[in-house]
């Protein structure tokens, strides 16, 4: 198991972290498996998509925060009750598939951490299963 350690910058902002899970996959010895990668937050939240066009993940982030507004009717007291929605929505964690040593990734997709309640220090974990 690998831990990757992410310094976001903005309350909402999206880090490509696919070269830093391919790492702990090289780092693994494992061929052939799926590579699981996991946020330990509850205002953070994980996500495949386009990274060839950055304009893709700030429009995900833009109709994020029109669809789950900052401020609203919310019982959480703490003023963060959109981040853990919005990490609910994107999801805790995502699973890859491993080839020979690699991720299987398509052409334009990344592995991305999704930070809603920045800017912070944050951990994403990273378990490789498969055979050498």
């Amino acid at each position: 198991m690998a831990t990757i350690e992410i310094t976001t910058r903005a309350r909402c902002e999206v880090v490509e972290i696919t070269g830093r899970v391919q790492d702990a996959v090289s780092q693994s010895g494992v061929e052939e498996g799926v590579a699981v990668v996991a946020s330990m937050h509850t205002t953070a939240g994980l996500t495949v998509n386009e990274h060839a066009d950055p304009d893709v993940m700030q429009d995900v982030v833009e109709t994020l925060g029109r669809l789950v507004p900052r401020q609203g009717p919310y019982a959480h007291v703490e003023g963060n009750s959109d981040a853990h929605i919005k990490a609910s929505l994107m999801g805790l964690s995502v699973a890859v598939p491993v080839e020979s040593a690699r991720l299987v990734l398509g052409t334009w997709q990344g592995i991305y951490f999704c930070e809603f309640d920045g800017p912070r220090r944050r951990r994403a974990r990273v378990q490789i299963l498969g055979s050498t």
